[in-house]
């Protein structure tokens, strides 16, 4: 059985997240499950039409409720969409645990990182417990320092240039 490759696309700009769903279509074209779970997305993708044709090869979850930008929210929104994102974590130790797909994209992971909700060490401890060696896992988002770069076996910095 081939390893699975834990990748990372990172950078202050567009296209982390087309670059993620753009693998997510390759890996249903050769019949491949994939699972998205979107964090601190705002509205995302969570209600397109167009996702929704690609089930059940592409299935794409989000937990938190508002739909607005995170670091605008209340104190009290905040701890509740904590909660959420918690959830969503949750899922994805339960996707992760039981080999539930064959690449699992967690957008805008690192984002988490970024607003102190997680600390590297959890995503660590997130991504030790991938039961199914050969699943991929792709983490978006803007973080990039050393240490997160040793989660995994590929990083990708997208960088706007013009």
């Amino acid at each position: 059985m081939e390893r699975g490759t834990i990748h990372i696309y990172s950078g202050d700009g567009h296209g982390k997240s087309p670059a993620a769903l753009g693998r997510a279509v390759t890996m249903a074209c050769q019949g491949k499950n994939v699972v998205i779970i979107q964090f601190l997305k705002g509205k995302g993708l969570k209600d397109s039409e167009f996702l929704r044709r690609l089930e059940p090869e592409i299935k794409l979850f989000r937990f938190e409720k508002s739909d607005g930008n995170y670091a605008e929210l209340s104190e009290e929104q905040k701890a509740e969409e904590i909660m959420n994102i918690r959830n969503g974590l949750n899922f994805a130790k339960k996707v992760l645990c039981t080999g539930g797909c064959d690449l699992l994209i967690m957008d805008e992971v690192l984002r988490l990182i970024d607003n102190r909700i997680i600390t590297v060490e959890e995503l660590k401890a997130l991504l030790d417990m991938r039961a199914d060696e050969s699943m991929d896992i792709i983490m978006t988002g803007n973080t990039l320092n050393d240490e997160v770069c040793k989660l995994a076996d590929e990083v990708t910095r997208l960088e706007k240039v013009k």
